[in-house]
């Protein structure tokens, strides 16, 4: 199985999970056979600097992948990829080694859209890089206070 995980950086499994996959400047794609991890590549996003509906699934595509995983995907990505017979997740976050983990474990959910998408349908589809880092953080700190939540209580 061929899984795509959209990355902030080119480190391969010590990469940091990109929030949002058309948005990210890397892939790091890895082999996986028997839930066991036999190449892993890293790729530059072609389509970084933007990119219009459809062009980042077809690369990935391109790549022959069975999974994409990232943090954050739009209603209209997800579509194409169920098009390409891609399967995707979403909540992806941490390395590229605990999201391909955690997604052979069964524990990352099905894709289901972003905020992003479903507020704005993606009218404008790309936004300028400052509200494309204030999207970021606000993610970011949700999965820190789901994280902070599960923490134990230091009281006791």
């Amino acid at each position: 199985m061929k899984i795509v995980v959209s990355s902030d950086n080119s480190r391969k499994l010590d990469s940091s999970v990109s929030h949002h996959f058309g948005r990210c400047p890397f892939f790091t794609v890895v082999d996986v056979d028997d839930n066991k991890i036999t190449n892993v590549e890293s790729v530059e996003n072609p389509f970084f600097n933007g990119h219009s509906p459809g062009q980042v699934p077809a690369f990935i595509k391109e790549l022959d992948a069975d999974v994409m995983l990232a943090g954050g995907m739009g209603r209209r990505a997800i579509s194409i990829f169920e098009n390409y017979g891609i399967l995707c997740s979403t909540g992806a976050a941490g390395t590229v080694r605990s999201a391909v983990n955690s997604y052979t474990a069964g524990s990352l959910a099905a894709a289901l859209p972003c905020r992003e998408s479903v507020e704005h349908a993606h009218d404008g589809y790309e936004h300028e890089p400052a509200e494309r880092l204030r999207e970021e953080a606000a993610a970011l700190l949700e999965k820190l206070d789901e994280i902070i939540v599960k923490l134990p209580d230091k009281k006791g």
